[in-house]
């Protein structure tokens, strides 16, 4: 599951994250977090100020305006940050690990 605490992680498993570095994997995840609110499209939309097909195509990965993405968001009780998209050492031991 995603970790929307911060958007910008994409959760790979229960002890490291990973940046979300592409539009249909940002939708993907703002989908879980809505789902996991109980909220509907429309009700996101609706608290956001734009239409339903606005949310339908960022959960998509459509290219969205910032703006609507920020409010959507927002309607969520959720934001973004800016992190780098190198992973740090126990990112990299996690990816090398054996499962056991």
């Amino acid at each position: 599951m995603v970790n929307l605490i911060d958007m910008s992680y994409k959760k790979m498993s229960a002890s490291s994250v990973f940046p979300i570095l592409f539009a249909p994997d940002f939708g993907e995840a703002f989908r879980r977090e809505r789902k996991a609110q109980g909220r509907t499209q429309q009700w996101v939309a609706d608290k956001a100020g734009v239409a339903r097909f606005t949310i339908t195509q960022l959960e998509s990965g459509q290219n969205v305006g910032l703006h609507h993405v920020l409010a959507a968001l927002t309607a969520l009780g959720k934001g973004l940050s800016i992190v780098s998209v190198r992973p740090d050492y126990d990112q990299i031991k996690e990816i090398f690990r054996d499962d056991e």
